[in-house]
């Protein structure tokens, strides 16, 4: 058999020649170490002008993270909670939270982009080869890595560029004032007694949720189940949602006869009772009303408040009656509030008496 017929035979072998007495050639090291490239000096490393204009840059970073966290905390103190602001494109929102977040962020990118600009540009970039080492380390490894701080040290220009080192300072003992005002507002945010007003006072028309005209005693008939507020809140308001989550009522006419609780009835108009419509138990709002019994159903939960009977509660897991608003006629002939609930609307809080 011929080389010609089977060509690779005549090739020399991808393993080394086996044979007796034949010599291997060596093979070169597919993973060899390359080594580092030769170091080019950047244009900070010889020309000192430029040098100083890295410094200008990384001090005037340092210099606007210090300026947004004092607006930080100066938004966070003079800036209204419930005001708002039209941003383009996402719409009106808050403008508590969007110049905090603003400002924050800003402080925080300028801090961080100031730290990585000094490092690319004035800090040393040459690259050391440090051998492994054993976990334990040997007195001379130890001077050597407190050597090579030092060195690292020296290589930052820190000690001699007093402008990056005065301004890095004041932008690191700013920016954690940021958090202590916020921890420092806890006592602000506290609800205090807010949780126990709503927007219901003596001489507030009651107008109905549905069709916002006021109430008439002969608007409401009996068995049926109407839902009021305040008069002059708005759905445009910004803060509309939050303070119709406390005022929302529901009106029910009963018999006087059938009204078992006295001061229910002192409370009452012409039969008519007002009541919380905010469910005790989670603040869920009540829609349903079974003519028959007198009782109102939370679909939530199925709580169930007997509103014959000072809207205690008959079954499910509510922990107290719903509040009753106290109204009366005005000499227009309309429904009106003579007074704010005489109890905290909505579930219990830590702070109810």
């Amino acid at each position: 058999m011929s080389s010609q017929e089977h060509p690779e035979a005549a090739l020399p072998s991808e393993r080394g020649d086996t044979r007796e007495g034949a010599v291997t050639p060596a093979r070169a090291d597919p993973f060899a170490d390359p080594g580092l490239p030769p170091h080019e000096p950047r244009v900070q490393d010889i020309d000192e002008r430029a040098a100083k204009r890295s410094e200008r840059v990384v001090a005037f970073l340092f210099t606007v993270s210090m300026l947004a966290t004092v607006a930080f905390i100066v938004a966070y103190v003079a800036i209204p909670v419930d005001r708002s602001v039209y941003v383009f494109p996402i719409g009106r929102i808050s403008a508590t939270n969007f110049t905090l977040g603003l400002t924050l962020g800003v402080a925080l990118f300028c801090l961080g982009a100031a730290a990585i600009h000094w490092a690319r540009t004035l800090m040393s970039d040459v690259e050391l080869i440090d051998e492994r080492h054993p976990v334990e380390t040997s007195p001379e490894i130890r001077s050597k890595v407190l050597a090579d701080f030092k060195e690292g040290a020296a290589e930052t220009g820190l000690g001699r560029r007093t402008l990056i080192r005065k301004t890095m300072l004041g932008a690191l003992t700013l920016i954690p004032l940021s958090g202590l005002v916020l921890l420092g507002g806890l006592s602000k945010a506290a609800p205090g007694t807010r949780l126990r007003r709503t927007a219901w006072a003596g001489g507030k028309t009651l107008i109905n949720q549905n069709t916002l005209q006021p109430l008439r005693p002969e608007d409401i008939e009996v068995g049926s189940l109407t839902f009021a507020m305040p008069k002059g809140m708005k759905e445009e308001d910004h803060d509309f949602q939050n303070q119709i989550a406390k005022a929302a009522v529901m009106l029910v006419r009963l018999r006087p006869e059938d009204i078992k609780d006295k001061k229910e009835l002192d409370w009452s108009a012409d039969g008519i009772v007002a009541y919380s419509r905010i469910c005790t138990h989670v603040g869920c709002p009540i829609t349903l009303y079974e003519q028959q019994t007198h009782h109102v159903l939370c679909p939530c939960h199925q709580s169930t408040f007997d509103l014959s009977d000072g809207a205690r509660v008959v079954f499910g897991p509510a922990g107290h009656a719903l509040p009753q608003l106290r109204i009366g006629i005005n000499k227009d002939g309309h429904l009106e509030a003579l007074g704010d609930f005489a109890a905290p609307v909505g579930p219990s809080f830590w702070e109810r008496g």
